[in-house]
């Protein structure tokens, strides 16, 4: 429980001592950060009425103003290392909050523009003969959904066994590395190159101007297989080699041990980084812009013909929006914000999995 006394005279900056821990010596008060933030805001205010400061120069004025304010009320106090404590974390939380600032901007104005879009006609009707107001993104859903899905049963074995090798069975010779390279290479490549692989693939089978969803799947699982590798190569080196030695001790062969202890403890984080890999490519646009191609209607076959996705709609809709435009570009927020949704779903299922599903600790 703390105490507040006075250790200086009237007046003096000493006298604003929170008295929590004889260990850690006099420290301000927990309402001195807020006070100081508050006095900052204040003048900067008063500096933008009077002066005529524009609300950028207003807002670093009062940031810095806070930081100085703080720092010197901290060391006339507390002495020097806490200032410099204090100081770096103030510095710390404004990066934060200045990394905050683009990411809360773009939310809302998703949300803004994306809300007063939806309803159960945009979600399940598809542009097919709609002209100007109408329309909906079903078709582009339901894209979406197939090309990646294929993509995902494409990447997520050849990730996971891949990584198993590197883990349980290269131990570092020469082809491991061979293939560590790679992924770190591949880790790299612009997605847009991913769409030209797939695309000069296809066209050795179906000539020139193939569009294909299944060759979007191939595109999308060039970009999700390294993400996979690493996720899962990580989740194993994790897993204490305790375990794969007990399993040994007791006459167990090499797969089944894998199978059976190495893969069920680094289950969840090996779910989770399947889960964020999807999320990290289901918003591609060029590589399915390329190959995918476009169309109003609803294609269920990825075998077979164009298929629309929400990224390459939502290009679409801005490149061509239709007379009036207005319509185009409302499609345009709408989808958008669909995609965010969904990514922001598939990230929180990751988080849950990650929070539900890991070795627990403790007893």
């Amino acid at each position: 429980m703390s105490t507040a006394v006075r250790t200086s005279p009237p007046g003096d900056p000493r006298e604003l001592v929170d008295v929590r821990d004889p260990f850690h010596g006099e420290q301000l008060p927990r309402w001195a950060p807020f006070a100081a933030l508050g006095a900052a805001v204040a003048v900067a205010a008063a500096l933008h009425w009077l002066v005529g400061l524009g609300p950028v120069l207003s807002l670093v004025t009062g940031w810095l103003l806070f930081v100085v304010g703080l720092t010197g009320l901290s060391r006339s106090v507390e002495g020097g290392r806490r200032a410099i404590d204090r100081l770096a974390a103030t510095l710390i939380t404004s990066a934060f909050a200045i990394a905050l600032v683009p990411l809360l901007t773009l939310l809302w104005k998703v949300l803004s523009s994306g809300l007063p879009v939806l309803s159960g006609q945009f979600l399940t009707f598809s542009m097919r003969n709609v002209v100007g107001e109408g329309g909906g993104i079903y078709h582009a859903i339901i894209g979406t959904l197939l090309v990646t899905g294929v993509a995902a049963l494409m990447s997520i074995p050849i990730g996971l066994f891949t990584a198993v090798y590197l883990v349980e069975y290269g131990h570092g010779n020469n082809l491991a590395r061979v293939i560590t390279l790679l992924v770190d290479v591949m880790t790299g490549i612009p997605s847009i190159v991913a769409g030209l692989f797939a695309y000069a693939l296809f066209v050795l089978f179906f000539g020139e101007g193939v569009r294909l969803g299944f060759g979007g799947s191939v595109a999308l699982s060039v970009l999700m297989i390294p993400l996979v590798v690493r996720a899962s190569e990580e989740m194993f080196k994790l897993v204490p080699n305790e375990l794969r030695e007990a399993s040994y001790a007791l006459g167990i062969s090499r797969w089944r041990t894998i199978v059976k202890v190495v893969m069920p403890t680094a289950l969840a984080g090996i779910v989770t980084g399947i889960t964020l890999a999807i999320a990290r490519v289901i918003g591609e646009t060029a590589p399915l812009l390329i190959i995918c191609g476009a169309t109003d209607s609803v294609n269920f076959n990825v075998a077979s013909g164009r298929m629309m996705t929400l990224p390459v709609f939502i290009y679409n809709s801005f490149k061509q929006p239709g007379v009036p435009p207005e319509f185009g570009y409302a499609r345009a927020w709408g989808a958008a914000l669909v995609l965010t949704i969904i990514i922001m779903a598939l990230n929180l299922i990751a988080r849950l999995v990650s929070y539900y599903f890991s070795p627990k600790t403790g007893r």
